[in-house]
């Protein structure tokens, strides 16, 4: 019992030495962001939730110029919560996952009315918000709580994977890593090791090319020693995604604009503002006739635009063929129902809650009206 005992507080004393080593190098080396606290700062709750919300599966160069809109617009919670569900759609148009613009004002509105405007700060409490999962709430609340979470996203796996030779492939590795991960925690400073572990894996342990001979970890690190961490994290061989197929329709008048309709809240792209389309199938390439009831004037003069309109999303890739009608809305009554909708005037359309699928789109039509 003594042995395990000892044993035991190597593997803590081992542990609590790389992160004292991490934290040094971040010291010297963190990055800069918009979101991110200067050395001595407390951190904003609100600035570290609207960042983690928005780097949800997306990028810190695609992030950054959102966050800076939507901190000058909406500086505080109450003043997000306080804002017009369409105008927060409208400025989050472009970076992605949708649902996650809807999530943001519930949490906003929860924060603001329910509880005086301040976080929670525990895990658990987190994820009782809207659109906070596991990682998320972790994230937030060492960030910009300082408490002790286990923060684990795709740059950590990836330099856990490396620094312990974990050669199973993802996602099976996931519960690995994550354990892996837990001993790794420092006594203190949850925040900075939390963003230093996130700034190794972006700069120094990146997938490709990794700089090895930078690492303040690369002395212990089972993979750079074996030579083989480009290999790592293993996964395995993706599915090929499935092609999916529809047909735009976009109404143009000239005095009007376009006409567009919002998506039904559920589903993907929910609530956002689209060009109605027919239903998208895998198959063969649709058939206008076919197609037309889908459509919100049957009986316009649709015309196909020669160039395909082409967009992957996470789980398969879509062709759309775009047909277009230039008419005088005095002269049609557009149908209503499921494809009630709106004329948006040339000069606002940029302005639109549209997605980038729809931008493509809507661009290609007015592309091919020069006189526009």
């Amino acid at each position: 019992m003594p042995q395990e005992t000892n044993t035991r507080k190597v593997k803590k004393k081992t542990a609590s030495a790389k992160a004292c080593d991490l934290l040094a190098w971040y010291d010297r080396h963190r990055r800069v962001l918009p979101w991110r606290a200067l050395r001595g700062e407390k951190p904003d709750p609100y600035a570290v939730w609207l960042s983690e919300v928005m780097l949800q599966q997306t990028t810190v160069g695609a992030v950054g110029p959102y966050f800076d809109k939507f901190m000058r617009r909406w500086p505080t919670v109450h003043d997000l919560a306080a804002a017009d569900i369409e105008d927060v759609r409208r400025l989050w148009a472009g970076l992605g996952y949708y649902r996650r613009a809807h999530g943001l004002h519930q949490t906003a509105l929860i924060v603001s009315r329910e509880k005086g405007g301040v976080f929670p700060s525990s895990v658990e409490d987190l994820q009782e918000l809207p659109g906070l999962g596991p990682y998320t709430a972790a994230a937030i609340a060492a960030i910009a709580f300082d408490r002790r979470a286990n923060v684990v996203d795709g740059n950590v796996e990836r330099v856990v994977a490396r620094l312990f030779g974990l050669k199973m492939p993802l996602p099976a590795a996931k519960s690995e890593i994550r354990k892996k991960a837990e001993t790794l925690l420092p006594e203190s400073r949850f925040g900075d090791y939390a963003q230093a572990l996130m700034d190794l894996g972006a700069t120094i342990c990146t997938p490709r090319n990794p700089r090895c001979t930078s690492c303040p970890w690369a002395a212990s690190c089972v993979a750079f020693k074996g030579g083989f961490a480009e290999t790592l994290p293993a996964r395995l061989r993706p599915k090929e995604k499935p092609l999916r197929r529809a047909i735009a329709f976009l109404l143009i008048d000239p005095a009007k604009g376009v006409f567009l309709r919002r998506r039904p809240m559920g589903g993907l792209l929910g609530g956002m503002t689209e060009v109605p389309s027919s239903a998208w199938k895998e198959g063969k390439k649709p058939k206008l006739a076919d197609v037309l009831s889908e459509s919100p004037l049957p009986d316009a003069p649709w015309q196909f635009l020669r160039r395909l309109v082409r967009h992957s999303f996470t789980h398969f890739d879509l062709e759309i063929s775009v047909a277009i009608a230039r008419i005088s809305a005095k002269r049609y009554k557009i149908r209503g129902g499921c494809h009630e909708g709106a004329w948006v005037p040339f000069d606002r359309i940029e302005d639109e809650a549209l997605p980038s699928v729809m931008r493509k789109i809507v661009r290609a039509g007015l592309k091919k009206e020069k006189d526009f």
